[in-house]
């Protein structure tokens, strides 16, 4: 696409915008401060690099099989660098524990340190790429039905030790950064049939994240994220949303919203408001749950779109972070990433663009056609006109222009896995 081409629509667009009251010049300068956080899993389909890995287990499930996922560390790394080059704006990269550098060597969970993170906090260096991080309790011997919430107290010391020494290591990596680390913290924990000891699981949790979170750790950020069921955990979920919605306003911790883990009839985007009055800040997990909890690549949808819209109505640009969690093996795995990086910042261009104050004037006077008239009106205003603008600005392949970048990579690097 010409860039005189983009240029025009943009000028046409500004002048539209500029008519209701919006500076899209700023609201660039906003979208260039919005910062997604890449999921390192995408790339692997969740197999991170342990030379003793199993089989996933813990509720989740990775499907597909599309030819040239990463199989080691350096395929990920180029994976990763690769998608940043082909999204406007630069991000961070989210990793879960099992990304180790092990280096062909046996690491359990609980044995895990800096120094097997100590590449990627240099990689992150070197890459102007800022790191965020998750404990991982899945996918291992001792993970079972649970593990912070196990009544065995020799199996919840060990997924004690591992997320004590998980926050260590995103300590060090804010600290290396300059900039606190995020880190996540989801246990699968839960039953697949009737059980009659819901308390004490919750309980045993409870316990089990007090001693977790007694260490102060300055340079990382802890969250927790709530599900309503896991595969193979249908019927009860220690750590439901409401359990952690009560321990986040108690003991002051970001909450995580994934858009996954609601009933399908749940709007995520409704608990944006609900949540900001009573813990700091949110972590989004964003995804698109076809049915339940697939994790299909983000898309452009109104489940997503209305989540950012949510932020930014409610004032809130500075205290929420922004994930991705989709982890799609059935297509080209670089793709996944473009796409659904981009529809994500397209949501929150959107929300940026939005006549919010003429809107909010209309709603408090009463005037409720006006509302939903200027609402209806935004959606059809020239948002892609600014979007391509900051493609351009970013140097990075406008509209359609990335496929054509992802099938040479396929052809240079992907195939010959």
């Amino acid at each position: 696409m010409k860039s005189e081409m983009i240029e025009q629509a943009y000028q046409l667009a500004k002048a539209r915008y500029a008519e209701l009251g919006i500076d899209t010049e700023k609201v660039l300068k906003q979208l260039q401060d919005f910062h997604l956080s890449l999921h390192c899993w995408q790339a692997d389909d969740v197999k991170g690099f342990e030379v003793q890995a199993g089989s996933m287990s813990g509720g989740i499930q990775s499907t597909g099989n599309f030819p040239g996922a990463a199989r080691n560390i350096d395929e990920v790394r180029a994976d990763v660098l690769k998608a940043k080059s082909l999204i406007p704006g630069n991000h961070r990269l989210n990793l879960h524990e099992i990304y180790g550098d092990f280096k062909g060597k046996v690491v359990d969970r609980d044995e895990v340190t800096v120094e097997h993170f100590q590449s990627w906090i240099e990689w992150g260096k070197e890459n102007n790429t800022k790191l965020d991080f998750n404990s991982s309790s899945f996918s291992h011997p001792k993970s079972g039905s649970l593990t912070l919430a196990n009544p065995d107290k020799g199996i919840r010391d060990f997924w004690i030790e591992h997320t004590k020494r998980c926050r260590d290591i995103a300590n060090a990596m804010g600290e290396a950064q300059n900039d606190p680390c995020i880190m996540n913290l989801w246990v699968h924990d839960g039953c697949k049939d009737q059980s009659v000891n819901h308390y004490m699981y919750r309980h045993l949790l409870k316990e089990s994240l007090d001693e977790i979170f007694a260490k102060k750790e300055p340079m990382m950020r802890d969250c927790l994220e709530g599900k309503v069921f896991g595969i193979g955990l249908e019927s009860f979920t220690v750590g439901s949303h409401d359990f952690y919605t009560a321990y986040c306003s108690k003991h002051n911790v970001i909450q995580t919203i994934d858009t996954g883990h609601y009933h399908p009839t749940e709007s995520p985007a409704d608990k944006v408001s609900a949540l900001l009055d009573f813990i700091p800040e949110l972590m989004l997990h964003v995804s698109r749950p076809v049915r339940w909890d697939s994790d299909h690549v983000t898309i452009m949808d109104d489940p997503t779109t209305e989540l950012f819209f949510e932020i930014v109505r409610a004032g809130a640009l500075d205290r929420v972070h922004y994930g991705l969690d989709f982890f799609d093996g059935s297509i080209n795995r670089l793709g996944a990433y473009v796409i659904g990086s981009r529809a994500a910042q397209k949501c929150m261009l959107r929300a940026l663009l939005e006549p919010k104050e003429t809107i909010c004037k209309y709603e408090l006077a009463g005037e409720g056609y006006k509302v939903l008239a200027l609402i209806e009106e935004e959606k059809a205003l020239p948002w892609q006109a600014v979007y391509d603008e900051f493609c351009l600005r970013n140097d990075v392949p406008v509209g359609q222009e990335f496929i054509a970048d992802i099938d040479k990579y396929v052809a240079d690097v992907t195939s010959k896995r």
